[in-house]
């Protein structure tokens, strides 16, 4: 294996498995591990039905798109010369959006398999998978402030049934906030890399930056209030409790400091459907302390998850219906 890579931005690491099948010389398989000739040039032994597994590390040393290639040599076959392209991008962004997904469908379409030049896969997607309709679903990644002085504001563009909270707040430079996205549906649909938009600005504050506190738009204030309302059992009247949103600090928007991100989702919302073979379940006589059993059928016919679990009924009731414990498919 031959790593080419101009800029030193790619790595190629063997597994603890693989690195037991390099060797230093050439020796027959029934001389390996005679270490008394002097090393010549390393290979790889595979025997017959062996496989071995690297690693190739991606770390970039300036912000652009960085190629690399690895050239696999076969030993006494030369012309059969196996060609891995390695595409990176790398970037210096002033704000990332992290632990997102690899976006499949652009990694995998065909209008890249047919240009010249392979595009790196953009980590921009988050898949919900199957979601029950009415239950919400729940995905987390973060967003960063990569900048030394500035302060960031974020406001997500999203619409229903997806919801990002928070969906308006501040970065402190440096800082990083958890993003929680909501999915919940009254209706089946299908959402196939729906497209939601993040706009990030730079902004100042009419106050120095050190008297302003972080915010978003889920900070809430809680305080206690008196009440005409007395408690008969107490000489002193009833408080209330009083939950107000914080207000945004006022600020100003630095010009043409506008950027925007993008995140596809994509999910599943369908209704679940349940289907017995029975609904009565008859047993035959059974004397006192033998067992009896029957069986009988529980069929998933819908497009998403069943959850259920069993619980014992009150003698008045017939029958129990299922209840959300246990995933069936």
């Amino acid at each position: 294996l031959h790593l080419e890579d101009e800029h030193g931005a790619f790595f190629l690491k063997g597994r603890r498995s693989t690195l037991e099948r390099f060797y230093t010389e050439d020796v027959e398989e029934d001389s390996i591990g005679n270490e008394s000739n002097l090393p010549k040039k390393p290979f790889l032994l595979l025997c017959h039905g062996q496989s071995a597994k690297f690693d190739v590390i991606f770390k970039p040393t300036r912000a652009q798109r960085l190629e690399g290639k690895i050239h696999m040599l076969v030993r006494d076959n030369y012309l059969n010369k196996t060609l891995i392209e390695l595409v990176g991008e790398g970037h210096k962004d002033e704000f990332t959006l992290d632990g997102l997904e690899e976006d499949t469908q652009e990694m995998n379409a065909d209008s890249n398999l047919k240009k010249d030049i392979i595009d790196a896969v953009r980590v921009n997607h988050i898949q919900f998978g199957d979601c029950r309709v009415g239950r919400s679903c729940h995905k987390t990644f973060t967003i960063t402030n990569h900048t030394c002085t500035n302060v960031m504001r974020f406001e997500w563009e999203a619409d229903a049934p997806f919801q990002f909270t928070p969906k308006v707040g501040h970065l402190p430079p440096g800082c990083s906030k958890g993003i929680t996205v909501t999915l919940k549906s009254d209706d089946p649909g299908t959402f196939r890399r729906h497209l939601v938009k993040c706009k990030v600005t730079k902004i100042n504050f009419e106050v120095p930056q050190r008297k302003v506190q972080d915010w978003d738009d889920q900070m809430c204030s809680v305080t206690w209030k008196d009440t005409t309302r007395k408690d008969p059992a107490a000489r002193w009247p009833v408080k209330e409790k009083i939950v107000e949103t914080i207000p945004e600090p006022a600020h100003t928007v630095v010009e043409e400091s506008s950027q925007e991100a993008e995140v596809y989702l994509s999910a599943l919302v369908a209704y679940t459907q349940l289907k017995l073979s029975t609904v009565m379940v008859q047993l035959e006589d059974t004397l006192p302390f033998q067992t009896r059993t029957a069986t009988f059928e529980m069929h998933n016919t819908g497009k998403v998850a069943l959850e259920y679990s069993w619980v014992n009924a009150a003698d008045s009731e017939a029958v129990q219906k299922p209840h959300s414990t246990t995933p069936m498919r």
